[in-house]
């Protein structure tokens, strides 16, 4: 494994649910890091007491090298919680090779944080990241708060959203899109 110092989202979990406080100490030092939020409500309290919590559990994205993550893991007791994600690695024959650690595209990261920033009833994350049916249409969506973002057209909950993924990761939909707000993508336009 080499450890490179080119800028990337690495997409961490965090054991023991102390990623608010990992995001707290990132941001002391300047490192930008990302978690998905959303609103839950406090069981035993008023119906419409509600928090704001992470939307999924020991995950926080850091945006920064490899190099200074694995250091600051290393040296500083409020990240060494901090655990990298992985993938395998297989051959054409299908062998195992290794498992590399995860990366996001700037694009597709910047995609996730303006959907996952809107906190309201539109937007919901899925844990299950197996998906119903083929893989439908690649759009960008043209107005609206979600204009510039990109996904894929998935039936959800019963109902045709717009799907963000990090593959791997996690995905967030948009329920609740006007037809006329989307434009159909084909492969060569994406932009990954």
């Amino acid at each position: 494994m080499t450890i490179t110092e080119l800028i990337h989202w690495f997409p961490m979990r965090v054991t023991y649910s102390r990623e608010l406080a990992a995001k707290d100490y990132l941001d002391t030092i300047g490192i930008e890091s990302f978690i998905p939020m959303h609103y839950e409500h406090v069981k035993g309290k008023h119906p419409r007491h509600r928090e704001l919590k992470p939307a999924i559990r020991n995950l926080i994205f850091v945006h920064s090298s490899q190099k200074m993550i694995t250091e600051l893991k290393m040296t500083k007791k409020e990240l060494a919680p901090l655990r990298y994600m992985t993938h395998p690695v297989y051959d054409e024959s299908n062998n195992y090779l290794r498992h590399d650690i995860l990366t996001v595209p700037d694009k597709q990261m910047d995609n996730f944080i303006k959907v996952a920033s809107v906190l309201d009833d539109r937007i919901f994350y899925m844990e299950n990241l197996n998906f119903a049916g083929k893989p439908g249409q690649r759009v960008k969506v043209t107005e609206g708060d979600f204009a510039g973002v990109e996904g894929t057209i998935k039936r959800v909950k019963k109902n045709k959203c717009v799907v963000v993924q990090i593959e791997n990761v996690a995905a967030v939909a948009i329920a609740f899109l006007p037809a006329a707000f989307l434009m159909p993508l084909n492969d060569n336009q994406e932009d990954k």
